[in-house]
C-alpha cells in the first residue's frame, strides 16, 4: 500500500513551486510524481492545509438506512429482478447501480433462487404469485 509523502517534502515542494520552479522542475527536484506536485500546489494556492488526510476507509451501504424501505417494496411485489428493483430506487432519487442491490440482498441474505434448467425453484401452483426472493438457508 501506498505511503503518503512527509508533511516536510510536501511543504518543500510547496514552496518551490511559490518561488517560481515549474511543476515538473519541483517534482524531478524532489523525487515525487507531477500528479502530487500540482495537487501540492494547488493546495497551497488555495490556502489549504498540506497535512495528509486520511487514506481510503469503509463507505458504510447505501442502502442500510432504507432497509424497511427496501423491505416493503419486496413484501409489495416479490418478482423484482434486480436490475428492474434499481432502476425502481433510481426513480426516487436513490443513486445506486444493480450491483449495489445485489450486495445488499445478499447482506440481508435474500438471493433469487433458480433450479438446474434455469428455471425458478418450487414453482407455485398454476396462477398463484411465486415468491423469487428466498432466504439463503431456506430448504430446497
Amino acid at each position: 500500500m501506498a505511503r503518503p509523502l512527509s508533511l516536510d517534502l510536501r511543504i518543500r515542494v510547496a514552496a518551490a513551486l511559490a518561488e517560481g520552479s515549474s511543476v515538473r522542475e519541483a517534482a524531478k527536484r524532489f523525487g515525487v510524481s507531477v500528479a502530487s506536485a500540482v495537487r501540492m500546489g494547488q493546495l497551497s494556492r488555495a490556502g489549504h492545509g498540506l497535512a495528509v488526510r486520511k487514506i481510503g476507509g469503509n463507505r458504510p451501504p447505501i442502502l442500510l438506512s432504507l432497509s424497511d424501505a427496501f423491505s416493503a417494496r419486496l413484501a409489495a411485489k416479490s418478482d423484482w429482478t434486480v436490475r428492474a428493483l434499481a432502476a425502481d430506487l433510481r426513480a426516487d432519487g436513490i443513486a445506486v447501480s444493480h450491483d449495489t442491490v445485489w450486495r445488499f440482498m445478499r447482506r440481508q441474505g435474500l438471493t433469487f433462487k433458480k433450479n438446474a434448467a434455469g428455471k425458478r425453484d418450487r414453482t407455485a401452483e398454476p396462477g398463484a404469485a411465486t415468491d423469487t426472493l428466498a432466504p439463503l438457508s431456506a430448504p430446497p
